[in-house]
């Protein structure tokens, strides 16, 4: 077992060296698992500790049990031993101590070291995944401009500079149909850290709701500064988007402030997500205006909602809009119901329509 427990702490000693994490940090971990290790072949104990020392990769390990009088007193024998019997560790032993029994690491054998090092290699990566939080948490929920490092052709996987860290953006997060080449620069938004890859790492997306959200801070100062609210924002990344605005003050028009003079504003943003075109409409707190806002540009003549609770109602439109209220593959009425969060039947005025 001694050569188990040399490559053990050998690999900790590493760990600890590449990433930095603290000797007291890596002891915690160390001690969870040998109470797993342990409990394997000492289930019943209730008291166990650990005398470690990493530096000199070593490690006591004792259960320890009350000591009562007599061998019939015995009632527990996993926690508690006779008196007769803990003087055969310490003749200063008496009723009512602790006896310190040292456990011979030999016992735990191959697999319990094995468990050992599986658990200390999980709470490392929640080690790793602080850090990166402590480290990096600072730019969760922004958008940052990276530089493109390179792109793997056979994953699809872009790899940006982030901190002078390279970082992963997936294909699932790049917007579809967008050429990305080495050497781009792109903007994303970071949407925390990941803890389910092989080593946590930042997660950073192209197609998050947050990043048009962001991007609408960054390019008009009106909802910059808190005098146009983004309510609601839907998309379908790359193709198009809905975003609900509104403003407290009656003398901004929040939907032609957003879009800006000769659409300036709204196609900066366009151009930052691959030419997604992008419909700015007004929000509504009463449900029925918003759902009519939402489904711009075609008219609604009327919004039923037998619910409110159950956030469905059907919508009426002209029957020459009908299609245009759908939109191509639905895509018009998806967003839409995205955006209010009502599932949206929308109904031709006839009450029929031939398609």
């Amino acid at each position: 077992m001694s050569n188990i427990n040399t490559e053990l702490f050998d690999a900790l000693a590493l760990v600890a060296k590449e990433k930095g994490i603290s000797a007291e940090v890596l002891v915690e971990k160390i001690q969870t698992a040998l109470i797993i290790a342990i409990k394997k072949d000492y289930p019943r104990s209730e008291d166990i500790n650990f005398d470690i020392d990493i530096a000199k990769g070593k490690f006591d390990v004792c259960i320890f049990k009350e000591i009562v009088e007599t061998p019939e007193e015995v009632e527990d024998d996993a926690n508690q031993i006779d008196l007769d019997a803990a003087k055969k560790y310490s003749k200063k032993y008496k009723v009512g101590d602790k006896c310190a029994i040292k456990l011979n690491t030999r016992h735990f054998g191959r697999i319990a070291a094995q468990t050992a090092k599986q658990v200390i290699k999980q709470g490392i990566k929640e080690v790793e995944r602080d850090q990166l939080i402590e480290q990096w948490g600072n730019l969760q929920n922004e958008v940052m401009n990276v530089k493109v490092l390179k792109v793997e052709p056979d994953t699809g996987n872009v790899f940006v500079e982030i901190n002078s860290t390279e970082i992963i953006l997936f294909p699932n997060d790049q917007i579809p149909g967008e050429v990305i080449n080495g050497g781009d620069n792109i903007k994303v938004y970071i949407s925390g850290v990941s803890a389910n890859d092989r080593r946590p790492t930042l997660r950073i997306s192209r197609t998050h709701n947050n990043l048009l959200r962001k991007l609408f801070e960054s390019q008009i100062p009106e909802v910059s500064d808190g005098t146009i609210e983004v309510c609601s924002v839907s998309r379908e990344p790359g193709i198009r988007s809905k975003v609900a605005v509104r403003t407290n003050d009656e003398n901004v028009d929040a939907v032609g402030s957003c879009i800006g003079p000769a659409r300036s504003r709204i196609t900066t943003i366009c151009n930052e997500l691959n030419g997604e075109k992008i419909d700015v409409v007004n929000y509504s707190d009463d449900p029925k205006e918003f759902i009519k806002a939402a489904l711009k540009p075609a008219d609604v003549l009327a919004v039923e909602i037998p619910d409110e609770e159950v956030k469905a109602c059907s919508a009426t439109v002209p029957d020459n809009q009908l299609s245009l209220a759908i939109g191509n593959k639905g895509q018009n009425a998806k967003l839409a119901a995205r955006l209010t969060g009502f599932k949206i039947d929308i109904r031709p005025e006839s009450g029929f329509y031939e398609g």
